[in-house]
């Protein structure tokens, strides 16, 4: 299922971005970025949807990952292995907490590490969700502006990607609002 695309601009590299509305576990793409915390635990929302999907293997790549890199700060991203899922990999971006500061920067600097992470492996698509806007607390604004900010400065940087698809997935909602709001500021036609 390709769910229902709201807004799409092509760059002049020929490379799409897209925010769609649908469940990122039918997305149409061969990676998906998981919205996580540093200990790579998925406890609720979006990361226990896809632990959950994805079963053993991501978890036990997710416990190696910690024991032979530790807690993974905010502003970085991860890849482990997608078990049960029909994705070659997941990308694991940790976003911000609300109140350590700094917030737009390091959730920008999550999703473009997560993109190059993608972009190394010769990865062609991609679906990010909703990062830091949960249980993180970061305002919609904030994650808005750095969503579109994080895909337009990665594109800039890599205008021949091999990264041709980037697709953020969201749910009908005020967040998805407020992407609509900021697209035209930040993206443009």
């Amino acid at each position: 299922m390709a769910g229902t695309v709201i807004v799409k601009k092509t760059f002049p590299g020929g490379q799409s971005f897209a925010v769609v509305v649908n469940d990122i576990l039918s997305e149409p793409v061969q990676c998906i970025v998981n919205a996580a915390n540093g200990m790579l635990a998925h406890g609720g929302g979006v990361a226990a949807a896809i632990a959950e999907a994805a079963g053993s293997v991501l978890l036990a790549d997710c416990r190696e990952i910690i024991a032979q890199r530790g807690r993974i700060p905010s502003g970085r991203a991860v890849v482990s292995k997608a078990g049960d899922l029909p994705f070659r990999g997941v990308i694991h971006a940790v976003g911000p907490k609300m109140g350590e500061g700094d917030e737009e920067r390091k959730l920008v600097s999550a999703l473009r590490e997560a993109f190059e992470l993608a972009e190394e492996r010769r990865w062609k698509s991609l679906s990010f969700p909703a990062v830091s806007s949960g249980v993180f607390l970061v305002p919609a604004e904030v994650c808005a502006r750095a969503y579109l900010r994080a895909v337009k400065e990665f594109l800039a940087a890599h205008p021949m990607s091999q990264l041709r698809e980037i697709r953020l997935c969201l749910f009908m909602g005020p967040l998805l609002d407020t992407v609509k709001k900021e697209w035209a500021r930040a993206i443009g036609d």
